[in-house]
């Protein structure tokens, strides 16, 4: 699969003056609860409304969505607002039964993402169809296995393709219920800039009151648009129901959000260039450090071996954790950014005392 521009025309011909929206509950839950949502989206900027009407839990016992009957609900909401309609497939009967409803736009969820297998039924099911497949993240953070999802359904003739960034999975205690990554979903973005991305910052946020800034964020990263969960009553929803907005806090955040220039005037990119040009010196500048602190640690390995001294030294690795966590604190990096790179350049060094000592 090479990046081409025929990848964005599902997009570009919606003709959309703003990024595109899809907004709806995360459930299915009466034909009341999708057609009062239907009627309060009919006059955002929602493009599209959905829905999930088979429910993947994590765990047996939760509620698991209506199953096909809903698909009904969601026909009757596209018939009377006019809005196209989306929900999450996870096998062919899944798909089978969406396009039986005229389903305009399916989602392979990160659960889903995670397996070929999966992927693989999917896209043969959906073979050569005109519908809209958007491939939401792996669980994992392997940005290969996203793509291969997304060239699965490539090799089944299926055009009309985009992702969705909703996080991944991690033990780390943090305020996003998923890990953003951002620089997977930035490294997508280079290899296949013409593939639509979209965000989903119900499931990133897992907390209504953090919608607002993932949604900047991803805006501010040329995302082309966004999946929110949207509830009437929110609070009363069966699933998820902490991350859900209402259809009125999606109409004032739409007109709050900025959008980026994705190029600025000709003086701006000159002033662009020179601290670009700053950026690459202190660049060069790190990887030298990051170069020399290395050659300190291969004389420590040396020294460990001649002595027959473990690589490991936990109370060492602690205090310097720590250490740097402070520093880092005084030069206003965040705690999160300087654990990840004090463990990057742990690893590396006990990788290259490893190497020492094995000789």
């Amino acid at each position: 699969m090479k990046n081409e521009k025929h990848l964005r025309n599902w997009l570009t011909e919606m003709n959309l003056d703003h990024p595109l929206v899809i907004a709806g509950p995360c459930s299915a839950e009466t034909e009341e609860q999708v057609l009062e949502i239907a009627h309060q989206l009919k006059d955002s900027d929602a493009t599209v409304m959905r829905a999930g009407i088979w429910k993947p839990r994590t765990r047996p016992g939760n509620f698991e969505g209506v199953g096909a009957i809903g698909l009904k609900w969601l026909k009757r909401a596209k018939e009377e607002t006019g809005l196209m309609i989306a929900t999450e497939v996870a096998n062919k009967t899944h798909v089978d039964l969406a396009l039986e409803a005229d389903v305009d736009v399916l989602w392979i969820g990160a659960r889903s993402t995670v397996s070929p297998f999966i992927v693989q039924e999917i896209a043969e099911a959906l073979e050569g169809t005109n519908k809209i497949v958007l491939v939401k993240n792996p669980v994992n953070p392997d940005l290969a296995l996203w793509l291969g999802g997304v060239e699965r359904l490539y090799n089944a003739n299926i055009k009309n393709l985009g992702v969705i960034h909703r996080g991944f999975s991690t033990y780390e205690k943090i305020k996003y219920r998923n890990n953003p990554e951002w620089q997977i979903a930035i490294d997508l973005q280079n290899q296949f800039p013409d593939l639509p991305l979209l965000v989903d910052p119900s499931h990133i946020g897992g907390d209504r009151n953090l919608v607002f800034d993932i949604c900047q964020t991803a805006l501010n990263l040329n995302y082309d648009g966004m999946i929110v969960e949207t509830h009437h009553t929110p609070d009363k929803a069966w699933s998820d129901a902490a991350q859900q907005i209402t259809p009125d806090f999606l109409k004032q955040m739409t007109i709050d959000l900025r959008i980026r220039n994705k190029e600025g005037a000709e003086e701006f990119k000159k002033k662009l260039d020179v601290l670009r040009s700053k950026i690459d010196i202190i660049d060069n500048q790190l990887i030298d450090f990051l170069g020399k602190r290395m050659q300190v640690a291969d004389e420590i390995g040396e020294l460990k071996k001649e002595n027959n001294v473990a690589i490991l030294q936990p109370k060492r690795w602690n205090k310097v954790l720590h250490r740097l966590s402070i520093e880092g604190e005084n030069k206003d990096l965040s705690k999160g950014f300087v654990e990840r790179l004090t463990k990057a350049m742990h690893e590396e060094s006990i990788a290259h005392q490893h190497k020492i000592i094995s000789q």
